[in-house]
């Protein structure tokens, strides 16, 4: 029998059909249209947006609204161009228990301290759950409000009675509508799912701009790492941030996403300690401070990351085969492209690495996924394989071709600064790289097989 009552909405990319059909036809993807209900008028304690007015020109659109207000928390405002605009609305994702609920609540308390009201919708946690939390954090400020919910109509009245500058709600799917009046229909299904997740946006969003109340949303992410929910919920907001690291090393990392206010390059880093999230001045400490000079299979790599450019140490473990098949293991890189860069220093470098186990990681818990990482790798696994360690004042830039020659990368003259910045004399860069800073020499290679060779590390060890 077929499906044909309501509209419905493809959760991918957003788009509605009158019928359901098992293909979305605006994006092609399969089994995404999700039927939505009719919604009725919605009893919601917000103004309605005044959309009718008369164009005006550009050049008289006042600024001053969209000035941004600093948190307080340095990295973060570093990261939102400034702070947080009021009336916008912003989405926070990032894997569970890397710290998002700390974050935001470490911004709140920076908030509440300078005299502004904020307010915390915790919908997951309860109230005393979120003051123990707050207590390891510092001192509570006054002007910090919490209200723990989950219907999304009380959480609109709160926010219209207290009248806060900044409103957390953790989490978006965690919040939903609210029971129907007689008469009404509302979005259906449990907190989360698609309906509810898109209806409850709706609703903040509309409050934020109508109150011009700075609201922040956090949201759950997928296995794969992507926000769950509708995809148009990225598409409702204002600016998407992701809050990435690694639960078993102390750096994160806070990136933009989308920023409708500013760009979207800056990097924001972090330290967990035990009182909450500290800001990195100097990431080496943290990503350099334990590596082992002398020992092959390790090379550093000015990795970019945003705006920013960290210096990371690439780990390589070349070891016989256990079982019938070699095994390829990678943390913190592209598997794709360790694969890819294997095959040419085979074919290309004459490496004996077809046969054996081959493991590559990035110490510090830092995910690399640019090209500009295949050359540093390529010298990693070069220098296991062949047990010829690489100088301790080396690092490596470049992108390895299929044909084994060295491409070309971007931003290398801020790479090879913060190289340089470091201690390291010599950068291994492409043929074709301009000139770098006085301090750093340049070892020019125009294919990775002339590499390995300059760096002692063929299948002789000459």
């Amino acid at each position: 029998m077929a499906r044909t009552a309501g509209r419905h909405r493809c959760i991918d990319c957003g788009s509605t059909t009158a019928r359901w059909a098992g293909r979305c036809p605006t994006c092609g993807e399969w089994n995404t249209l999700v039927e939505e209900a009719a919604l009725g008028p919605l009893a919601r304690a917000v103004d309605e947006l005044d959309l009718g007015g008369m164009p005006v020109p550009l050049a008289s659109v006042d600024l001053t609204d969209a000035a941004a207000v600093p948190t307080g928390i340095v990295e973060f405002d570093r990261v939102m161009c400034g702070g947080i605009v009021p009336g916008s609305v912003t989405l926070l994702g990032g894997e569970p228990g890397i710290g998002k609920s700390t974050l935001l609540l470490q911004v709140l308390a920076a908030r509440a301290g300078a005299g502004h009201r904020v307010l915390l919708v915790s919908a997951e946690e309860s109230a005393h759950q979120v003051r123990l939390r707050a207590e390891r954090l510092g001192p509570v400020p006054p002007g910090l409000l919490i209200l723990s919910a989950t219907d999304v109509g009380a959480v609109i009245d709160a926010v219209v009675q207290a009248a806060p500058d900044l409103v957390v709600v953790d989490s978006i799917q965690a919040v939903a509508v609210g029971p129907a009046t007689p008469g009404e229909r509302r979005a259906a299904g449990v907190p989360g799912s698609v309906a509810q997740v898109r209806e409850c946006a709706d609703q903040l969003v509309g409050m934020a701009k109508s109150h011009q109340v700075a609201t922040v949303l956090v949201g759950h992410v997928t296995k794969d790492g992507s926000l769950a929910g509708p995809r148009a919920l990225e598409h409702m907001v204002d600016t998407v941030l992701s809050f990435e690291g690694d639960r078993h090393h102390a750096l994160r990392l806070l990136l933009a996403v989308k920023h409708r206010f500013g760009p979207t390059g800056e990097l924001g880093l972090f330290e967990m300690g035990d009182h909450g999230l500290n800001r990195v001045d100097d990431p080496g400490r943290l990503l350099l401070g334990d590596r082992l000079v002398g020992v092959a299979g390790g090379v550093v790599l000015p990795a970019l990351q945003g705006r920013r450019t960290l210096l990371v140490e690439l780990q390589a473990l070349v070891a016989p085969m256990a079982q019938a098949q070699p095994k390829r293991s990678v943390v913190g890189l592209d598997g794709g492209r360790l694969v890819m860069t294997l095959a040419v220093l085979g074919r290309h470098a004459g490496l004996p690495v077809t046969g054996v186990d081959v493991f590559a990681s990035v110490a510090g818990g830092i995910r690399v996924a640019e090209p500009a990482a295949d050359l540093a790798v390529a010298l990693a696994v070069a220098s296991a394989a062949t047990g010829v360690p690489l100088p301790a004042d080396l690092a490596a830039v470049g992108e390895v071709g299929l044909a084994g020659e060295v491409r070309q990368v971007t931003h290398l003259p801020r790479r090879l600064e913060e190289a340089e910045r470091l201690g390291f004399g010599r950068v291994v860069v492409p043929a074709s790289s301009p000139a770098g800073p006085p301090g750093v020499e340049l070892l020019r290679v125009d294919s990775v097989a002339d590499a390995v060779r300059r760096l002692g590390c063929t299948a002789h060890g000459a």
